[in-house]
């Protein structure tokens, strides 16, 4: 399998050469550590076990000393000792020079009491992810998502990805360390032991309290069950509570998945809000998803079998990493990733939407002609009731799919492409 540069790695470059220090936040495991190590100059490994005290004391003492070095001086992991943030900010103050720090972390500070300073105009943000199918080879990228803001008349290309295909890659996610394995069974044992680690040591590190292995395994489960919707915290609870020994609230779900949020596991949604011509109101609440479909199939115990013979949940996950992937596209434009519904059920899966104000409706369906015209109709259905007098037009409508040989454009302009082929 060929793997292809990072999206992440241009955007560390750009960020560089506007910055003074760049800030590389994502789950473990997703590549922050080797993307920074490409492009730093001198390196601090914070977990190192055999400095690690050293690191700390010296961060206490005379941290200023832990700064000095070839830049971009890359601090990774460097949540361990919160101190950092404001000493950077300091030393790119009075270096006055952009590129100089790159900080790689995993987790959310514990101690944020230690940050007096926001750092705004001194640090960059990049936000990382497992890999997009583009990335990691799977995906032939002969249509752009940027090209389809253009509004072509005429798109092709031929999708190579087959459903026994789409399983396996949901399954095993985006995760470097998986796609190097030589076996599948290797590859998709990655992810199982990542959610272990999740659930029974990670997800009370963050924040140095301590949370149950099993109720987190029970939230997770749920929250995979409910991925994809708009599901409440009560929901959860719900969905939770027949399993549980003692009473639990509403607050007591909310801070394991607060938790989950800091260490970058779930990665919920937010609702976009356009102008209508009616007064229909919109429904704000944020759509549940997992950073990786992989990681809410580990909490299933689901394998790539197990989607193949039970299409609704394979349609469900399918849409989680094709909304993973389109996160990743839409950094690279500048552009973030919404979802639409309103009171009246009216949906729209995915909303690219650039920072210059254009946009581009998505629908996801794994395939068929009847799933691409339902997807069809429900974006006519929303680009009939957008106000253009107030907002643009949408740049284009798509149905992006997971089956299907070609990527093509329909005689009413929607465009219908496998993820197969979709890049940037």
């Amino acid at each position: 399998m060929e793997y292809r540069n990072r999206i992440a790695d241009k955007l560390l470059r750009d960020k560089l050469e506007a910055m003074g220090a760049v800030l590389i936040e994502g789950p473990k495991a997703c590549g922050k550590t080797t993307t920074a190590e490409q492009q730093a100059k001198s390196i601090i490994y914070m977990d190192d076990p055999t400095k690690q005290e050293e690191y700390k004391l010296m961060a206490q003492t005379n941290i200023s000393f832990l700064l000095e070095g070839k830049t971009p001086r890359l601090i990774d992991e460097w949540q361990q000792e919160p101190r950092f943030w404001d000493a950077i900010r300091f030393e790119v103050d009075h270096r006055n020079e952009d590129g100089q720090f790159m900080l790689t972390g995993s987790a959310v500070p514990v101690d944020a009491t230690k940050i007096h300073h926001t750092g705004t105009g001194r640090f960059g943000w990049l936000t990382m992810r497992p890999m997009s199918l583009w990335e990691s080879g799977e995906s032939t990228g002969e249509i752009s998502l940027s090209d389809l803001f253009l509004s072509p008349d005429k798109i092709g290309a031929l999708n190579k990805l087959t459903m026994p295909m789409l399983a396996f890659t949901i399954c095993r996610g985006g995760w470097p360390r998986s796609l190097q394995k030589k076996s599948e069974k290797a590859a998709l044992q990655q992810v199982t032991e990542y959610y272990k680690a999740i659930t029974n040591t990670d997800i009370s590190k963050v924040d140095n309290v301590k949370r149950d292995g099993e109720r987190t395994k029970r939230i997770m489960r749920s929250y995979a069950r409910h991925q994809g919707s708009q599901a409440s915290v009560a929901t959860i609870l719900a969905d939770i509570s027949t399993n549980e020994t003692e009473d639990i609230s509403d607050e007591t779900v909310g801070t394991y998945l607060s938790a989950l949020r800091k260490i970058f596991v779930i990665e919920d949604m937010p609702a976009w809000n356009p102008n209508l011509r009616s007064k229909t109101a919109i429904r704000t609440s944020f759509t549940r998803y997992f950073v990786d479909p992989s990681v809410g199939i580990a909490a299933l115990g689901l394998g790539p079998n197990d989607l193949i013979n039970d299409l609704k949940t394979f349609g469900l996950f399918f849409e989680a990493m094709c909304i993973r992937d389109l996160r990743i596209y839409a950094d690279a434009l500048d552009g973030s990733v919404y979802h639409y519904r309103d009171k009246n059920g009216l949906e729209c899966d995915a909303v690219v939407h650039l920072r210059n104000g254009s946009y581009g409706l998505i629908e996801i369906k794994l395939g068929g002609e009847k799933l691409i015209e339902d997807g069809a109709k429900t974006l006519t259905a929303l680009t009939n009731i957008i106000d253009t007098s107030r907002m643009k037009a949408p740049a284009f409508c798509m149905v992006l799919t997971g089956v299907g040989d070609y990527a093509y454009r329909r005689t009413d302009g929607i465009y219908v492409v496998p993820v197969g082929c979709l890049k940037d």
